[in-house]
Formats: C-alpha cells, sequence, structure tokens
C-alpha cells in the first residue's frame, strides 16, 4: 500500500495508520520514562548553557512533537545534551537578556542551517569526521563539562575560568572556599546515580517467577528514572531545611512558570557589559553583530548535532533510516524551537535508549514526553527553586562521564596506530584552545593523511619471471585509485626498481585499479617516454574498461596492454628477443 499524499507531507503521519490502543500504551510509558528523565537533565543543561533552569524545559518539548511528525526512527528523541548546552554557553555570558536572545538565534540558525544541508543533501559531510576524531572530541567535551561544573558540584561562588585548564586551576585555588553540605551532597549524588545506574544490568531470567520479574521491572525503573529519584531526595531535603529556616545548600531559585511566549527569535540584543571605551558600556548588537557574536558556532552546532543525531538514528534504525528526512525532522525542531525560547536541540542518546527500553512503538511517545514538560512547566515549577546546585551537576557529571571512550585506544594501538593522531590531536586542542578549533584540527589532521595516502599509494615491487624464463618488473599498486597527487611518486618508484633491478620490461598491474584521473594517466605517458628511452618497455596489465580507455586516449598506439598471464607471456618474449628467441618492439 502506497503513502497517502499527508504522508508524503507529513511522514510522521505514517504511524497513525494501524496505531492501536496497545500501541498507545506503550508509547505513553515510554513518553513518561523519558519525561522523568529529561526533566532533571533539561535543568541541569540549561544551567550548563549558562541560561535559567526553565529554558532547559523550553527547549525540551518541542522537539519531540516535531520529531513526531517528521521523523523516521521511534526511538530518537529531541532535546538538549551536554554537548550543545556547552557550545551555547560560549555565547551566554554577558548577562541580562543577551544570553537567552544569542542562544535562541543561535537554535534558529542552526535550524535554518540543518535545513540547507537537507536540501543541498549535504548530510554526507559528516562522513569527514572519522570514528577517533568524534572519540577524541566527545572525550574532551566531557572533561571540559565535567570541570566547569565542579564549581557547583562544591558550591564554590565566583567565576571557574573560561577553559578547561583556567577553570580546574581556578576551582583548586578556591577549594578553602568549598561549602562543606553542597561538597557532601554533590559527591553523595553522584555515587548514588552511578550505583542506581548499575541496577539495569540485572537481568530477569525468561523462566522467572512472577515476583522475581516485579523485582526486575522495579530495578529497570529505579535506574531510568534514577537523574529525577536524586533530584527528588535533595529537594526534599533543601525543603526540609528550608522549613527550620536553614539553607546549606546553593538552590537553584526562582524558576519562570508558565509555558513560553510563541514569539519570533531575537534578531537584536543589548550587551550589558562589553561595549563601550571602558569596557563596561551596554552596547546594542544588531542581526550583523549578533552574527559577529556567534561566529563559527553557526556551522559547528548544526553540524555537531546532526552527526550526533544521525548516529543515532543509525544506531537505532538501521540502515532504513532516510539521511535527509532526519535532516528536515532536526531542522524543523530547532526552527520551531526557537519560536518558543529553545536553545540548540538535538537527539540525546542517553534519552533515546530509554525510549527503546521503555518499548516504545512510535515517535508519538515523543509528544507524551512534551506533554509532561509543559505540565511540569504549569504546575510543578515553583518547587524547583529547592533542587540543589550541586544535584544538577551531579546530573551532568554522572551523564557525560561515560561519554570519556578510552576503550577504543586499545584495539586502534593494536591495529593502526596512525588513527590516533587526529584523534589526540583534537582531544588535546579541544583541551587547550577549544572545542571548535580542536574539531577542526582533527577533521584537517585526517583529510591530511587522506591526501598522503593518495600522494603516496603502496606500490608492490616485485621481479617475476615467466614459464619461459623472460624476467620482469612487476609494480602492483595496493590502492583502487591512481590519481593526479601520486604520479611523481609512481615514477619515482619504477625508476628506483629499474636502477635496482636492470632494464628489464616493466609490468603495471591494474588488476586492482579501479579508477585513473587524466593527470596520473598523462604522467603514465611521460613514464612510458622516458622508459623508451632506456629501451624498457612498459606493459598495463588486467585494466578495467574504464581505465583502459582513458589509458588509449592517453597512449594513443603506443599503450602495451594485456589481460591475462598467456597475454603477458607472449608480449614479453616478444619484447625479450634474446630469450623469446622472437623480434618485436614497441
Amino acid at each position: 500500500m502506497g503513502l497517502s499524499r499527508v504522508e508524503r507531507v507529513v511522514p510522521g503521519s505514517r504511524w497513525l495508520r494501524g496505531y492501536t490502543v496497545q500501541f498507545m500504551v506503550a508509547d505513553l510509558i515510554a513518553g513518561i520514562t523519558v519525561g522523568l528523565t529529561v526533566l532533571p537533565q533539561g535543568l541541569a543543561y540549561a544551567t550548563l548553557a549558562g541560561l535559567e533552569p526553565q529554558y532547559g524545559l523550553y527547549s525540551a518539548f518541542v522537539g519531540g512533537v516535531v520529531y513526531a511528525l517528521l521523523g523516521g526512527c521511534r526511538e530518537v528523541t529531541i532535546g538538549p545534551t551536554a554537548l550543545l548546552s556547552l557550545m551555547t554557553s560560549r555565547h551566554t555570558g554577558y548577562g541580562g537578556a543577551s544570553g537567552p536572545q544569542l542562544a535562541i538565534l543561535l537554535c534558529f540558525l542552526s535550524g535554518i542551517v540543518e535545513l540547507l544541508m537537507a536540501v543541498l543533501r549535504l548530510g554526507a559531510l559528516v562522513d569527514l569526521i572519522s570514528l577517533p576524531v568524534t572519540v577524541g572530541f566527545t572525550s574532551a567535551t566531557a572533561l571540559i563539562i565535567g570541570a566547569s561544573q565542579l564549581k557547583a558540584l562544591l558550591g564554590i561562588r565566583g567565576g571557574s575560568g573560561s577553559g578547561f585548564a583556567s577553570t580546574v586551576r581556578t576551582v583548586f585555588e578556591k577549594m578553602p572556599e568549598a561549602r562543606v553540605a553542597d561538597s557532601i551532597l554533590g559527591v553523595v549524588s553522584i555515587a548514588v546515580l552511578l550505583a542506581l545506574r548499575k541496577l539495569k544490568d540485572i537481568k530477569t531470567p525468561a523462566d522467572a517467577s512472577k515476583g522475581r520479574r516485579v523485582v526486575g521491572l522495579l530495578c529497570w525503573l529505579i535506574a531510568t528514572a534514577r537523574n529525577a529519584l536524586v533530584v527528588l531526595v535533595t529537594s526534599g531535603l533543601a525543603f526540609y531545611y528550608d522549613l527550620r529556616g536553614e539553607t546549606p545548600f546553593v538552590l537553584t531559585g526562582t524558576v519562570k512558570s508558565g509555558i513560553p511566549a510563541f514569539q519570533p527569535p531575537p534578531f537584536s540584543t543589548i550587551l550589558p557589559t562589553g561595549g563601550g571605551p571602558n569596557g563596561t558600556s551596554p552596547i546594542e548588537l544588531g542581526f550583523v553583530g549578533m552574527l559577529n557574536e556567534l561566529g563559527a558556532s553557526i556551522a559547528l552546532v548544526p553540524i555537531i548535532a546532526v552527526l550526533g543525531n544521525v548516529a543515532i538514528s543509525k544506531a537505532f534504525g538501521g540502515s532504513g533510516i532516510n539521511p535527509t528526512r532526519e535532516l528536515v525532522a532536526l531542522s524543523l525542531s530547532n526552527v520551531c524551537g526557537s519560536f518558543f525560547s529553545s536553545f540548540p536541540v538535538t537527539g540525546s542518546f542517553s534519552r533515546s535508549a530509554v525510549n527503546h527500553a521503555s518499548g516504545v512503538k512510535t515517535p508519538i511517545g515523543g509528544i507524551y514526553t512534551g506533554a509532561l514538560v509543559l505540565l511540569a512547566l504549569g504546575v510543578l515549577t515553583p518547587y524547583f527553586r529547592y533542587i540543589p546546585k550541586a544535584a544538577l551537576s551531579a546530573v551532568i557529571i554522572s551523564a557525560v562521564i561515560f561519554m570519556i571512550e578510552y576503550e577504543v585506544i586499545r584495539p586502534l594501538w593494536r591495529c593502526n596506530k596512525r588513527e590516533l593522531i587526529p584523534g589526540a590531536v583534537t582531544f588535546v586542542l579541544s583541551l587547550i584552545v577549544g572545542v571548535e578549533l580542536g574539531l577542526l584540527a582533527g577533521v584537517l589532521t585526517d583529510l591530511a593523511f587522506v591526501v598522503y595516502r593518495t600522494a603516496r599509494p603502496m606500490l608492490a615491487v616485485s621481479v617475476a619471471t615467466t614459464q619461459l624464463g623472460t624476467q620482469y618488473i612487476l609494480i602492483r599498486p595496493n590502492h583502487s585509485l591512481i590519481y593526479f597527487p601520486a604520479v611523481e611518486w609512481v615514477r619515482n618508484v619504477t625508476s628506483k626498481a629499474i636502477k635496482q633491478h636492470g632494464n628489464i620490461p616493466v609490468v603495471f598491474d591494474c588488476r586492482l585499479v579501479n579508477e585513473f584521473d587524466y593527470t596520473a594517466a598523462t604522467g603514465l605517458q611521460m613514464l612510458r617516454k622516458e622508459l623508451e628511452k632506456k629501451q624498457v618497455p612498459l606493459v598495463v596489465y588486467g585494466s578495467s574498461s574504464e581505465v583502459r580507455k582513458l589509458l588509449q586516449e592517453t597512449l594513443k598506439s603506443s599503450l602495451l596492454e594485456v589481460t591475462n598471464d598467456e597475454e603477458l607471456e607472449i608480449l614479453l618474449q616478444e619484447l625479450s628477443p634474446e630469450v623469446g628467441g622472437g623480434g618485436g618492439g614497441v
């Protein structure tokens, strides 16, 4: 049965075909379960982004609705993530209304860039980011995020630096100012979160009793809702002390209640500080000024968002996922979210895993999650003020600690040490100079290796002998592509082989070569002329029809080409009268 017109325009509507009560119940359970995860994470990630906590909830409900209508993977949940929150925080430190306004505009522009990528079919650009670079980037980001939360975890007030090293140094310098109650609460919260996380590893046997299955389900629910449970318990503790007139913890403070107003993203803002001759007078930024402030983030944030979302979609949806559709769904999640005061969002792997484990049936589960977030905005926000900042920092740290992917180092070291270099460059530079330059340097390092391998293809050189005793130099490229950067390399390798083995025929084995470009073919013609002066014939062996056509056009009638060992035997016998007894030449 084909797709209807509505299903072509709104791909997510196809989930409604055959949507049963069982599906609705499964999606409702999954949506509520994910909601219990996104509520504390949203509050924490907004703080990480340098925004008031409610902005994390603003960012958590629109994406689920948009993706349910346009997305193609039922497990994916769209919302704030630690990585995008960190990248947003680079532009929210001026104070006043400028922080939220810059973050909302970044969300809108990220959606526009993602939409352009979808229209131009540029989703494949994320393929330029290799796994080692991704690992180096995410691992460095995890350390930066973790370091940025140490101040709140320990109850330290004041600035904590702008980079990883300065943040850690400032935290150590201010360690005597750490609040004992916050420090204990933060460390204990991390320990509890990590312990509860292990409950999900408890497996229930297929033949288990009813009571055993109930216990297994309870363990899974506690592990899944661990963030909400820790936030709830610590908030209750803070509320208890507040009733006694005590404030041992640094609290989140007032969280604005209510659904955000529907309004277009801001295209101008006022920086409270940073302008004027003395650096303290307010300065007004128009749209161009805001673009200058956001800078490279306008391109980098969407690329990172697409990278994460495509990876999650492929992990859960397999090869049936349409990358262009995912780009459109993600882009409109950001564009529409910006009209509800959202900062940049993308798919969350941890919440998508929770969605999958909860038995979600369709992306409609995201609508139920969004409804729970809206309910929290309308009803629960007065109680969010009691959430200790140390607890939110513990939620972030316990989440990002598993982003440090050290386990890939050993197999790479054993199998291909070269691939460690781009990852190491990305990791070190991300920590030292920033994640944007670190990622760019890692990608460029990877591309440099690709160009180097193209310019220096592996050439196996050996001396072979035919059945009749004719010797020849066999040059076999181990790469399927011979392009113009490799021309001089092939000529030098051939010249060295002749100097080493003498003036005997050279056979260029093209059986593994699928592509020759015109410059490389011209270089082969120049090599043939050089060898002709030394009375050394050049034979092309086993080229494909495409390669043969290009070489024939370039070398014209001078091409000596054979397709199998018998033809090679005959040709070399003709070219070597002293061995084969016949006459022949070029």
